[in-house]
């Protein structure tokens, strides 16, 4: 790697580079704002229509199908992405071998869910909703096209496929409303959202040219894959663990109104997550090539990407805490007015998640993917014993309390190792706003 202390880490606005990434996350940001908005409001009409009660039933079958969910990625997604970058002729190679492998996880993840609802003695009604909804994972398996487009930070043509998905699913849901549809259609639309998310993606790889039947599979590039990311599997499946268990913990320790009281909240809180998401997969290219031309660039870069980050998520979660009643009452009606408070704490854990995002692409830049899995786990074990514990004696507030603490926990935990303490700083560093302050500072001083 070479390496130059003077190399300028100021960005440049007027450069193709930036202007190149810029674009792509204009795209991307632009896309999910608007697919946001009509999800939103979709969803508002769909948790109105159905009423805590049976909004909480197919949040539980979401949240139980999600805890399989990961083993159909196999913790591929973000590593296909680097090596894409790293080996761009390979394109072939890569996308048949993780396709392949993605194609066997799904299935994997079906199997396991028909055992485990059978032993945990779930209702006809519940399994059925759980096995619609698992299906999807079947046709995830094509988005490593996205990928690919990702990796030429091309974002125009997944996001085209996503809003044309996202109006098509709309128009169903909004149907499914007027016909007075019975619960497990809304569960299927899930699933044919992914069908046609996959019949978009195969159009537009085809039109620019390529052709899935030349996809290949590798064994040896499979296995090295695999290699790198199984302590990302094992991550994915805490993650899923930590991130769905609160609502899996409420149904079967309260009651399915409480979960869609919980899990209407939650809606509302997560549905900013799509922020760091969109900046992180634009930029990760960037800051892996950052990390070709100098050490410092690399670091300014993550510092920049940890400020913009902290300063959105805080900046989120400071009015939807003081107006919480106000945004219920509108957004869901009376009927929901209990998940206000809910939501007042657990908006709060988007720090954690915003800087959580950003921090998991550099344990991957850094192929430091144990680190990623062992700090997911310890949020995990934390999670699930706070609401052992909280739940009984606070109800659902515990349970968002639980989800706070632990998200933070995780995260941060990152100071206990020695070659990513590092980014612990970093990260504090944004939270406090020093860089701002900084740059005050000094321009103050140099206009005296």
């Amino acid at each position: 790697m070479l390496e130059n202390e003077n190399i300028k880490t100021k960005i440049d606005f007027s450069s193709s580079a930036f202007k190149k990434y810029f674009k792509n996350t204009s795209w991307l940001l632009a896309e999910r704002i608007v697919r946001l908005s009509i999800n939103l409001l979709i969803n508002i009409y769909i948790i109105r229509y159905l009423g805590p009660d049976e909004f909480g039933l197919l949040s539980y079958a979401i949240s139980f199908a999600a805890l399989f969910a990961t083993l159909s990625t196999l913790g591929l997604d973000s590593l296909i992405i680097r090596e894409l970058v790293k080996e761009p002729e390979k394109r072939d190679t890569y996308l048949g071998s993780v396709f392949t492998m993605k194609i066997f996880g799904s299935f994997s993840s079906y199997i396991l869910i028909a055992v485990t609802t059978l032993l945990t003695n779930e209702s006809p009604d519940t399994i059925l909703l759980i096995f619609l909804i698992a299906a999807s994972t079947i046709f995830q398996s094509f988005n490593v096209i996205d990928f690919y487009f990702q990796s030429k930070v091309l974002a125009k043509y997944p996001v085209i496929v996503q809003f044309t998905t996202a109006i098509l699913t709309a128009g169903i849901k909004l149907l499914l409303i007027q016909l007075n549809a019975e619960l497990w259609l809304f569960a299927l639309v899930i699933t044919l959202e992914s069908l046609f998310w996959t019949v978009g993606f195969i159009l537009i790889y085809k039109k620019q040219g390529f052709k899935i039947l030349n996809w290949k599979y590798s064994k040896e590039a499979s296995l090295q894959l695999l290699k790198d990311a199984w302590p990302l599997i094992l991550s994915g499946v805490v993650i899923a663990v930590y991130m769905k268990i609160d609502q899996v913990m409420i149904k079967k320790m309260l009651s399915d109104q409480d979960v869609g009281y919980y899990a209407a909240a939650v809606r509302i809180s997560e549905a900013w997550y799509f922020i760091p998401m969109a900046i992180t997969t634009s930029l990760f290219p960037a800051i892996v090539n950052a990390k070709k031309i100098s050490e410092t660039l690399y670091l300014n870069r993550l510092q920049k990407l940890y400020d913009l980050l902290a300063w959105m998520s805080i900046g989120i979660a400071i009015p939807v805490t003081i107006f919480s009643e106000e945004i219920v009452k509108i957004v869901l009606g009376t009927e929901y007015i209990l998940a206000a408070d809910v939501l007042t704490v657990h908006i709060w854990a988007g720090i954690a998640v915003f800087l959580g995002v950003g921090s998991s692409q550099y344990l991957i830049t850094e192929n430091l993917t144990k680190l990623s899995f062992y700090r997911t786990f310890i949020g995990m074990i934390l999670n699930i014993v706070l609401n052992f514990i909280l739940i009984p004696s606070y109800g659902i507030i515990g349970s968002a309390v639980a989800t706070l603490i632990s998200f933070a926990v995780a995260v941060f935990s990152i100071l206990v190792d020695k070659k990513a303490n590092r980014q612990f700083f970093m990260m504090i560093k944004s939270i406090f706003f020093i860089s701002m302050i900084n740059k005050f500072l000094y321009r103050l001083k140099k206009s005296e």
